[in-house]
């Protein structure tokens, strides 16, 4: 997993006029997002070095001003996953979801992980389409997670359509 980034934060929006932003933590404890750096944006090009000043408060180096602070708001922030603690026993790193194959108990294919989504009321999968499905990523609709096998074993929700034949072993 080495070289796999980790989204771990996101910089809000300016908070007074000398360059500091608001910023959302995802990592457990909110402190700890400026001990994982350096930080990049999502495709790596940009380097960010935090001071964090309060919760929810820092500067980013190299920024001096609010308009510089604004032009920042809405960027996601991105660790190297060897930076970050291993998770522990029955927690993943939802990028670590991403590529599993979703099966069924029979182990019949549902797709592919294409994303896992996070708005606040809890995770869902993202399995690749057509058509593109969407479920919650829970015990119940997920209740094994083999990432050494590759795989999530699923049990749909009944608001869930399985497409015929996914049901039987590929």
């Amino acid at each position: 997993m080495t070289g796999k980034r980790i989204l771990v934060g996101e910089i809000g929006r300016p908070h007074g006029v000398r360059g500091l932003v608001k910023l959302r933590s995802f990592t457990a404890d909110p402190a700890a997002i400026a001990d994982y750096g350096p930080l990049t944006n999502e495709d790596g090009t940009r380097r960010y070095d935090l001071i964090l000043l309060a919760e929810g408060l820092a500067r980013v180096e190299g920024v001096a001003d609010r308009d510089a602070a604004a032009r920042l708001t809405g960027t996601r922030l991105y660790a190297e996953r060897d930076r970050l603690p291993p998770p522990e026993e029955e927690e993943y790193y939802l990028a670590d979801l991403i590529g599993l194959r979703a099966e069924t108990e029979a182990g019949g294919s549902l797709g592919i992980i294409h994303a896992v989504e996070d708005h606040g009321a809890g995770a869902f999968l993202v399995l690749e389409g057509p058509p593109e499905r969407l479920l919650p990523f829970t015990r119940a609709v997920v209740p094994v997670v083999d990432l050494a096998g590759g795989r999530v074993v699923v049990v749909p929700p009944e608001e869930i359509v399985v497409p015929p034949g996914s049901e039987d072993a590929a």
